[in-house]
């Protein structure tokens, strides 16, 4: 719920009056299309290829004015918070690149975590509007996801240790690296990232 100081309204993607996928999807497309620039390099179908993904109510969403300043979605690393289908992914990226899509992507976005450790929420998917950038929308949804949600220690996969911001932003909140992944050398050379790091966060008692 907003209360007083916090800028925006935050509450589950689902229970929101705003139509919101379409908002979310544009705002993963910002965020992702360095890595997904193999399947489009134009945003907007990028948007609508993935749009009907979301699982709608693992997600959290700042609201202003109607519009969706940020997301993050909150699981219990065994529900996923996206379901990719292969025929909305070829209507908009073709036929190979949609397939292709469906087949990688299935494994990176819903592939179960190996051993993931009780009472722990995965917080996935973080993203904000480039208009509302630096107004703390990533901050509000994380702290009402800790504030709302069950569990006392939450993690963050695979952040390129390049993201700065994203890093500045988790430091701030409490998040520590505890595991960091080396990128192959080819991959790393490509795309500037050297080590996707893994983050925790422990809920404080009392």
């Amino acid at each position: 719920m907003k209360s007083g100081g916090n800028k925006f309204f935050v509450a589950k993607a689902d229970e929101v009056e705003v139509c919101v996928r379409t908002q979310m999807s544009e705002i993963f497309a910002d965020g992702f299309i360095q890595w997904l620039g193999y399947f489009s390099k134009d945003k907007n179908i990028i948007a609508k290829a993935f749009a009907h993904m979301f699982v709608l109510d693992q997600f959290y969403v700042a609201i202003e004015n109607d519009k969706v300043a940020g997301l993050a979605a909150c699981t219990d690393g065994k529900t996923l918070s996206v379901s990719l289908n292969k025929k909305e992914l070829r209507k908009h990226l073709g036929f190979f690149k949609g397939s292709m899509a469906g087949l990688f992507l299935k494994k990176e976005f819903e592939s179960p975590y190996e051993n993931f450790p009780p009472n722990t929420g995965s917080i996935e998917f973080v993203g904000t509007a480039a208009e509302f950038r630096g107004h703390g929308a990533a901050t509000q949804i994380i702290r009402h996801i800790f504030e709302n949600t069950p569990y006392s220690d939450y993690v963050i996969e695979e952040v390129a240790d390049t993201n700065t911001p994203a890093m500045n932003l988790y430091k701030k909140l409490g998040f520590e690296e505890y595991k960091r992944r080396a990128i192959p050398q080819k991959a790393a050379q490509k795309n500037g990232i050297n080590y996707l790091l893994s983050l925790k966060y422990v809920k404080k008692q009392g």
